[in-house]
């Protein structure tokens, strides 16, 4: 490029000779260089007016033919011109695989714009969201959509969770609706049609609520045969006493996991009832007194430490039961003599439940797991310990039907910290109603 210059400039001074010669031998120097500039001008606007002309015509046009500096140029924007064309059939390509890709799949996709605009969708979202092409393109997805849920899911712009709804075209078919961020200000909306799964977890749930009560009674028929033949124990030959002991200690087990289950399918199916003022701290102090008599000669230092002013609303029995596992729970798997703290205080971001305990600990690996049905990080140890298993799943879902979260914290050989963390919308100051 800068050889093209270097010979410019000697055209320019080539020019600017001859017509100073030129102008010399006829006597008008000065008339001569001025024509000459003034020609040299003109055929760089002539030049200017081609590219103007070309660039106008658009890219099937051929290039200009010129000379010098003008000669490289045309060249150059040709060939730049050329790259443009092999790079856009390329993004065409791509962008051409990607709709069809995206209109392939089952799930409805919608592009949304910085000001939530719809800027396209597939086949799927005209099917699961009753969106019409091309006449949505550009409306506003909470103008088609207007389901209350989705416009707060919309507006709160919590992507990190989906939402549920109903779908336009067919009431009966249920949507889990997901919105992804990228680019620009740009946000991908995915919509997954959930009703198959969702019946299979009702036939699931059912099924277990079902088998649960029809176990419910033989189960009580043999523990009520099992007490009475432990209250007549003499009459019982000795090689009989220990099987008979065991199998008691089997079926009651047994009677326990039945009942937590049905208090889960009760959790599951049923919409939270009775909503009360809950005496949090009264409630406390009785699963504390429980759970001293449950430690027993295992002299457990089992403190409470509970701010009286602060309640719930909510359901008592519900709360109750998530409360006891918690304390429960760390009786049973903190060794003897180990301290145990319970404590209800409020913060910034809440009021919060936190019982600590200077058990084992629990692997890192093991603790997103914890809240799974029949779950068990020692299964022997659990099942010597009379545990079912439910117990934090049932914590779990008590805390869910109340708007709150379990926070689990803990280290190998340090002990454990379960946090019930509950919103501030539900706590009630207990001063005014006592």
């Amino acid at each position: 490029m800068r050889q093209v210059w270097i010979s410019e400039f000697w055209r320019l001074t080539g020019i600017g000779l001859v017509a100073l010669l030129a102008g010399l031998v006829a006597g008008y120097a000065e008339l001569f260089l001025l024509l000459a500039v003034l020609g040299y001008l003109a055929w760089h606007l002539v030049n200017l007016m081609r590219l103007q002309r070309w660039l106008a015509e658009g890219e099937d046009a051929h290039p200009p033919v010129s000379s010098g500096a003008w000669d490289v140029i045309f060249t150059d924007l040709a060939r730049m011109q050329a790259r443009n064309r092999k790079r856009k059939r390329k993004l065409t390509r791509t962008l051409t695989r990607f709709e069809d890709a995206a209109a392939a799949l089952p799930d409805a996709v919608v592009v949304l714009g910085m000001h939530d605009e719809i800027e396209w969708f597939n086949n799927a979202a005209q099917q699961l969201l009753g969106l019409h092409w091309p006449q949505d393109v550009g409306q506003r997805i909470s103008n088609l959509l207007r389901h209350p849920a989705f416009i707060e899911f919309l507006t709160a712009r919590e992507y990190s969770r989906s939402v549920e709804l109903s779908a336009s075209a067919n009431a009966d078919v249920l949507l889990a609706v997901l919105v992804v961020p990228y680019g620009n200000e740009q946000r991908l909306l995915v919509a997954r049609d959930i009703t198959r799964i969702r019946r299979l977890e009702q036939v699931r749930s059912d099924f277990v609520a079902n088998v649960s009560h029809e176990l419910r009674t033989p189960l009580t028929v043999i523990n009520g045969f099992f007490e009475t033949a432990n209250e007549d124990a003499t009459e019982c030959p000795p090689d009989w006493r220990r099987p008979m002991q065991l199998m008691r200690q089997q079926a009651q087990r047994m009677q326990n996991i039945v009942q937590d289950l049905l208090l889960l399918s009760r959790l599951e199916m049923e919409q939270p009832s009775r909503v009360e003022i809950v005496m949090v701290p009264e409630l406390l102090e009785a699963v504390v007194l429980e759970a001293r008599a449950l430690s027993g000669a295992r002299k457990h230092q089992i403190v409470l430490d509970v701010d009286r002013e602060l309640g719930l609303r909510g359901n008592a029995d519900e709360l109750r039961s998530a409360f006891s596992n918690l304390v429960f729970n760390a009786v049973q798997y903190t060794p003897e003599q180990g301290e145990i703290n319970v404590r209800w205080f409020r913060d910034a971001e809440g009021v919060h439940l936190a019982v600590s305990d200077t058990g084992t600990g629990i692997a890192a690996h093991h603790i997103p797991r914890l809240t799974e049905r029949f779950y068990r990080i020692d299964a022997g140890r659990s099942r010597q310990s009379g545990g079912t298993g439910l117990g934090l799943a049932i914590v779990k879902h008590v805390l869910n039907r109340h708007g709150a979260q379990l926070r689990i914290e803990s280290e190998l050989g340090k002990g454990s910290t379960f946090s019930c963390d509950f919103p501030l919308a539900a706590l009630v100051h207990l001063a005014g109603t006592q």
